[in-house]
């Protein structure tokens, strides 16, 4: 759930609804905030939070919308400064190229339509938009579902989600269109798509719209391994010893893997694979009980 980005400035977000202009106490947004976290437990049903879900639209007109087209937009004068959730300092990035990234997507429906989104736009359901951390607001991405290969250009005008390690928060249209509604989560992989990338063969990239046996698909894919990973070290003693305290508090599969791409601290302690997203949220609670909190999703 996205939630106000500073205690200095309260920022548009869809699952607020607050415009960024009211003027708010700070012991008020304070309260806000915290109020804005306790409904970020409230369970889901099936694939969407309870009061959330679709709209009227029938879900084949939904999957039939088309892919958002990139083209050159001037930064939003709000939602690109850096900003601070809880006690974690976000840097928007200037632009989309090269950005590339493999986690969870979860997706947000007709409670927060119409409401506002970080760059101050209104958010529409029904359009191929996302929330992201640190892309630029506005930018383009293409988002894969890598289970079963669908995939969708989106326009990014939000911030968020923060909350269950997910990466990106997709709208109800571009949900659809990936086919994670049901499950209300996708392992999906990221990349930003430069403004100087030429629209028309952007937008003309396979895409999977809805696809009559999205299953053959998926049979050809390597499937994705989701992992929690909870220490990285330099030496692999440190990683050994962290390693031997998780399973002698019962966690099972835990394991010490090397990395080339962190030459500092080559020695990463992970939990998994993990069956699913659901897995990997309760393991992080369970973790952060133990009294380790920085613990995140890497998908594989």
């Amino acid at each position: 759930m996205r939630l106000a980005a500073s205690l200095q400035e309260f920022p548009s977000h869809a699952e607020t609804g607050r415009d960024k202009r009211w003027p708010l106490s700070r012991p008020l947004l304070l309260l806000l905030l915290l109020l804005e976290a306790a409904c970020s437990t409230i369970p889901r049903k099936g694939g969407y939070y309870e009061h959330d879900g679709p709209g009227r639209m029938p879900l084949a007109e939904v999957e039939s919308v088309p892919n958002a087209v990139p083209k050159p937009e001037p930064l939003s004068p709000i939602g690109n400064q850096p900003y601070t959730v809880f006690n974690k300092t976000y840097y928007p990035l200037k632009d989309a190229a090269g950005y590339h990234a493999r986690g969870i997507a979860s997706w947000y429906g007709r409670q927060f339509r119409g409401k506002f989104t970080s760059d101050g736009e209104r958010y529409n359901m029904y359009a191929m938009t996302a929330a992201h951390k640190t892309l630029p607001l506005p930018s383009y991405a293409r988002v894969t579902d890598l289970t079963n290969g669908r995939s969708v250009i989106v326009r990014v005008n939000d911030r968020g989600p923060f909350l269950n390690n997910r990466l990106i928060d997709l709208s109800y249209a571009a949900a659809a269109k990936l086919g994670m509604l049901r499950t209300g989560t996708a392992l999906v992989e990221v990349d930003g798509i430069a403004p100087w990338e030429n629209p028309v063969q952007v937008a003309k990239a396979p895409a999977y719209a809805a696809p009559a046996a999205p299953a053959a698909k998926a049979t050809a894919l390597d499937p994705p391994r989701l992992y929690l990973q909870v220490g990285a070290f330099a030496s692999r003693r440190n990683a050994e010893t962290l390693r031997t305290r998780l399973e002698e508090a019962d966690f099972t599969q835990v394991c010490v893997q090397r990395s080339r791409s962190t030459p500092n601290m080559p020695f990463r302690v992970r939990i998994g694979p993990l069956p699913s997203v659901a897995d990997s949220d309760r393991l992080a609670r369970r973790i952060a009980a133990y009294g380790i909190h920085n613990a995140y999703v890497v998908v594989e």
